[in-house]
């Protein structure tokens, strides 16, 4: 048996006989992904938390779906909206779709994937804003965030330990274009107010609180320091687009003050 194959036949049958079609599914993903950290010295913990990232992504997405006691076309079509913004492929969407489907069940630990995925990304906040962000941009398509959605989105924020200020500033944000799927305008073409709330800062900050603002979002969501950090490649598109929407804003800020550079 070579390497190359041995995480994804064994990953496959351990799932087939714990979980069956959906366990043979997404062991066999995972297997994939310890396929490939074996093949590349050195990188095996980091294939092992993007599968962790990307499995949680989408139980929790499920679960929070489920917050008012059934999961609505709108909420399916607007999980499947993130999918496709994320640009997965067939079986990633497969295994994303298993995935979704177990955070919606009654017996889903919520608490106990949220606490995982904090301890994995344990010295990586930006990680854990994008994961956050994921979870808000569907919940906003799904509900438009609508109670009781928005208690459970809330209690994912305090758990992953996101302040209230700072949930307001990416729900703004994300109202403001954020969005999958969705294509940044061009500069003068965004209402101002929305360009402030995309670089999370006050209409009446100075320059230079602006300017800082800007650099801030910007390190934040930069897909090559995300990537770096082990953000896994399926999640990359999301801080793609929410870093053009930063740009975006800060053009549009910059161009009303009359800033240079």
């Amino acid at each position: 048996m070579t390497t190359g194959w041995t995480g994804k036949i064994i990953g496959g049958l351990i799932g087939l006989f714990t979980l069956g079609p959906f366990g043979a599914a997404l062991g066999a993903v995972l297997g994939h992904q310890y396929d490939q950290g074996a093949a590349r010295p050195g990188v095996g913990a980091t294939n092992n938390f993007g599968a962790h990232f990307f499995t949680a992504t989408f139980e929790v997405m499920g679960h929070i779906a489920k917050a008012d006691g059934r999961v609505s076309e709108r909420e399916i079509a607007a999980a499947r909206s993130v999918m496709a913004a994320l640009r997965l492929d067939e079986a990633s969407v497969r295994v994303a779709i298993a995935c979704f489907q177990r955070g919606k069940q009654p017996a889903f630990d919520f608490a106990g994937a949220v606490q995982s995925i904090r301890r994995a990304c344990l010295g990586r906040p930006d990680l854990l804003r994008i994961f956050f962000e994921i979870q808000m941009r569907a919940a906003l398509d799904g509900t438009d965030l609508a109670p009781p959605t928005r208690g459970h989105v809330q209690r994912l924020a305090q758990m992953l330990g996101i302040s209230t200020p700072e949930f307001v500033h990416i729900e703004a944000a994300l109202r403001s274009g954020g969005r999958p799927g969705a294509r940044p305008a061009a500069a003068a073409g965004i209402p101002l107010d929305e360009a402030y709330a995309v670089l999370e800062v006050a209409a009446g900050a100075s320059d230079a609180e602006v300017t800082r603002a800007y650099r801030r979002q910007l390190s934040r969501h930069h897909p090559d320091k995300l990537k770096a950090n082990g953000l896994p490649d399926s999640m990359i598109e999301h801080a793609k687009e929410r870093t053009q929407q930063i740009i975006v804003a800060w053009e549009r800020v910059r161009e009303a003050r009359g800033m240079r550079g």
